[in-house]
């Protein structure tokens, strides 16, 4: 894993949330972006980008996020890049099912676009030091 966050992998249906987050990533947290709208691009584009970290949300058409989280947690040369799963659905039960499936951390929707860098960085920061997943949002 590099020693420093600098490309994000980020894939969403929703157009909105989607360019929301990415201004709010590259604006405020200096980050380089790259966007996807399903679990199945996003698996291409990890393949071709190799980010440093991929943010999936859990709802989307035909392959969902946790879906497409296994395929690149299952994956050799993906299986090291941190995934952050953003989802509405934040009550303990959901939360800790994704964290049990391999999620390095999950980041409830709405997120406060001023905040969510300094929370993408600290779930990559405790991934990297191989600390526990990041808690309930």
């Amino acid at each position: 894993m590099p020693d420093e966050l600098v490309t994000i992998l980020y894939a969403d249906d929703d157009e909105d949330i989607l360019s929301v987050a990415t201004l709010s990533l590259e604006m405020v947290g200096g980050f380089t972006v790259n966007t996807c709208h399903s679990g199945r691009e996003a698996i291409e584009e990890a393949r071709r980008l190799r980010p440093d970290l991929i943010m999936l949300d859990v709802m989307m058409p035909g392959m969902d996020g946790p879906t497409a989280m296994g395929k690149i947690k299952a994956d050799p040369d993906l299986a090291g890049i941190p995934v952050i799963l953003l989802t509405a659905r934040v009550r303990g039960a959901e939360v800790g099912e994704y964290l049990a499936l391999g999620a390095d951390g999950v980041i409830a929707k709405p997120f406060d676009p001023m905040r969510l860098p300094d929370e993408v960085r600290g779930i990559w920061a405790r991934s990297k030091a191989g600390g526990p997943p990041a808690d309930a949002p």
